[in-house]
């Protein structure tokens, strides 16, 4: 009697969006959407706490890096875990603690808890990107999957950018700790949701060798034609991994491009979460409004938005490399420019935008880039140490920038230091071009 197999990378490249994609795509998206909003509150709340404990803006820096070494270690650690143990259980466990850590901040009283609960907030967020985005990619057919891993990833800036029209909208009326009741009550209704309908990676299953009762319900709810029976033997392209995922990183030939990829996801996320946290406070300083300095910080994130959107169809057409590295060269020039022309509305507003396109928007590209590159057994570490090494960088760049302001340098100075590290990222993807024809 014949076998019926079932090839799972099959079943998926032959899928078509139903109910089931849609579910998950909303799903990962609305989980990213919350992992950015909560992310990038304490940028948008810092003028207001501040003003409320009478304390320096150059206090602050500590606040911002204890969160975004939270996060570093979060996509250290946890990622390997969801390599071992699945990307369901992991997104499930730090959807539920950032979320109940968000709801305790809205009831701390000094600077030194508040550094304390951030860091870690930070731990939990730390693997949310990684999960969504391997979990997204395990479900798409290879010709969407890099633009649906750059669509989920948008809903990180999406929440980036709502953080700063809630805060907005806010922290006028009821103050800075309602902005952090929104970040904890909507994801753990979102948690909810999770709990009942967030699929696990078929590939993963078949990888780990785990039962398959779950492999055949995911695949029924991908495609309910499918005939499925006891003796149905399933199978994925890929072998079962062996050894330490973060060790086999280096193996393969894949040594060049980890190295590469984590210098670029580090200067990037040096710039990203230096204009995050520190934008609106500096826009505050050359005399613009709070309200009006916080719409403008947003409007990074939106840049980042239409940065994410457009780019993710461009690559799919040109590649990678030729994207990012065009990004980063006009990212280093609007970068620069946003210190020069503070005091033009107009020209301020364009370079923060086009800073957002290229930077914020360039690096759901760096993630997509590393998601498509590793196979499914290291896809969340790959994705997840890329963005903990970058993550070096994301603490480095709001603490190095309280430093500089405590320094008294001018805000020209500062954005023109902070264009240093685009031009080491377009260097690098120069690097990678050169170096490895996968991307190009």
């Amino acid at each position: 009697m014949k076998t019926n197999e079932i090839n799972i990378d099959q079943v998926v490249e032959q899928s078509r969006v139903g109910a089931f994609q849609i579910g998950l795509l909303v799903l990962c998206g609305l989980c990213l959407i919350m992992d950015g909003f909560d992310i990038q509150a304490m940028g948008y709340v810092a003028p207001a706490i501040i003003g409320d404990w009478h304390i320096s803006k150059a206090s602050l820096g500590p606040v911002f890096g204890a969160g975004l070494f939270g996060m570093l270690l979060g996509s250290l650690i946890l990622t390997p875990v969801a390599d071992r143990w699945g990307r369901r259980p992991v997104l499930l466990v730090s959807t539920f603690f950032f979320s109940v850590c968000m709801l305790v901040t809205t009831q701390l009283q000094s600077l030194d808890s508040l550094l304390i609960v951030r860091f870690i907030t930070g731990l939990a967020l730390g693997s949310i990107m990684p999960n969504a985005m391997a979990l997204v990619g395990e479900y798409s057919p290879s010709g969407s999957r890099v633009t649906r891993m750059m669509w989920i990833s948008c809903g990180f800036t999406v929440g980036a950018a709502m953080g700063g029209f809630v805060s907005a909208a806010l922290i006028p009326a009821f103050g800075w700790r309602a902005v952090f009741w929104v970040g904890g009550l909507v994801p753990l209704a979102l948690w909810v949701a999770m709990l009942f309908w967030l699929p696990e990676s078929m590939q993963f299953l078949i990888v780990r060798k785990r039962p398959l009762e779950q492999v055949k319900r995911w695949l029924h709810k991908l495609d309910p034609a499918l005939k499925i029976d006891a003796d149905s033997r399933i199978v994925a392209q890929e072998a079962p991994a062996t050894g330490m995922p973060v060790a086999e990183l280096f193996r393969g030939g894949r040594a060049n491009v980890t190295l590469l990829l984590w210098l670029i996801s580090f200067m990037n996320l040096i710039n990203l979460y230096f204009l995050s946290n520190w934008l609106p406070t500096l826009i505050k300083d050359a005399g613009y409004s709070t309200q009006a300095a916080l719409l403008i910080g947003t409007s990074l994130q939106v840049g980042g938005i239409v940065g994410t959107l457009v780019l993710g169809s461009v690559i799919k057409r040109v590649g990678f490399t030729r994207v990012l590295g065009s990004c980063f060269v006009a990212a280093c020039i609007a970068i620069a420019m946003i210190g020069q022309v503070a005091a033009i509305p107009a020209l301020l507003f364009i370079s923060v935008v086009v800073a957002g396109f290229c930077v914020v928007g360039g690096q759901p590209a760096v993630n997509a880039l590393a998601g498509t590159y590793y196979p499914t057994a290291l896809r969340s570490t790959g994705i997840g140490w890329a963005l903990g090494i970058g993550r070096i960088g994301s603490v480095l760049g709001p603490v190095i920038g309280g430093q500089l302001i405590a320094m008294q340098w001018s805000n020209g100075s500062l954005f023109m230091a902070a264009a240093v590290p685009a031009v080491i990222s377009a260097l690098t993807v120069a690097r990678l071009h050169w170096s490895s024809r996968s991307f190009k």
